[in-house]
């Protein structure tokens, strides 16, 4: 079955929930509500990638997720770190992590992959030119992200990172239209051709603002898109509402084993 993961921004400026969890111990709490819910892994982060949102130290991160991550780890909670520098991933991985998520695919920060090879984490890296408002120029947005990511996997390589333990992430919302990113959920088996895991993030993002003017209305066209992603294949969803999800998934396996 596809596996969920579950957002919980320890932040104070993220597009849909900042400010709601940046006490260690509500984190904690919410983390493990989502692990009861249905959630794979708990996915940290403690910056802000929406558009135009300030960018802060490692240190900084690392005081916002560190306390988290440990206390989640301590209550059986299997957690992810979403983080593009390599020092946070680190001693994240140090504080229990299982998963590093990087936004960036290792771009940002040159050291990313090394801590990846040496720790032997499993690794999220998601297509990325640049922060979120950055400019979106394709000739074909899914050849185009395929390429990258396909480039992205081959420096992985070469540094030592197991490919078994990859995971890639098509990036909507970042550098990307709203048709861009129907595009790459329409033509996701392109993406996954290139033979890894894919992850989809798709959650609350502004391309389902049809569906819902503010972000946590949007919960509904993302269960919607999970349950799509998990009929075309995908790995992993990541979602801030992981009940609504997990139900959307289970309609759609109980689909599929209708078939016979």
């Amino acid at each position: 079955m596809t596996q969920i993961l579950a957002i919980l921004n320890v932040t104070p400026d993220s597009f849909s929930d900042g400010g709601e969890y940046v006490d260690a111990d509500a984190a904690i709490a919410r983390g493990i509500e989502l692990r009861d819910a249905g959630a794979a892994l708990v996915d940290v982060g403690g910056e802000s990638t929406r558009p135009g949102a300030t960018s802060i130290t490692p240190e900084e991160e690392q005081e916002r997720i560190l306390p988290v991550i440990r206390g989640l780890v301590e209550a059986g909670v299997e957690v992810s770190v979403d983080t593009m520098n390599a020092s946070t991933a680190l001693a994240a991985a140090e504080a229990g992590a299982s998963v590093i998520n990087d936004v960036s695919g290792g771009l940002k920060d040159a050291g990313m992959y090394r801590v990846i090879a040496e720790t032997g984490l499993k690794y999220i890296a998601m297509h990325w030119r640049g922060p979120s408002d950055a400019e979106a120029v394709y000739d074909d947005v899914v050849v185009d992200v395929r390429t990258e990511l396909k480039a992205r996997v081959a420096e992985m390589t070469v540094v030592g990172i197991d490919p078994s333990r990859v995971i890639l992430d098509p990036g909507l919302g970042f550098a990307k239209t709203a048709e861009h990113n129907w595009q790459l959920l329409g033509r996701l088996d392109e993406v996954q051709s290139l033979g890894f895991p894919v992850l989809v993030g798709a959650s609350r993002k502004r391309f389902l603002s049809p569906w819902g003017e503010n972000p946590a209305e949007r919960d509904g066209a993302t269960a919607i898109v999970s349950a799509l992603a998990a009929q075309a294949g995908a790995w992993g969803v990541r979602v801030h509402d992981v009940e609504s999800t997990r139900r959307a998934l289970e309609v759609q396996a109980a689909w599929e084993n209708g078939r016979g």
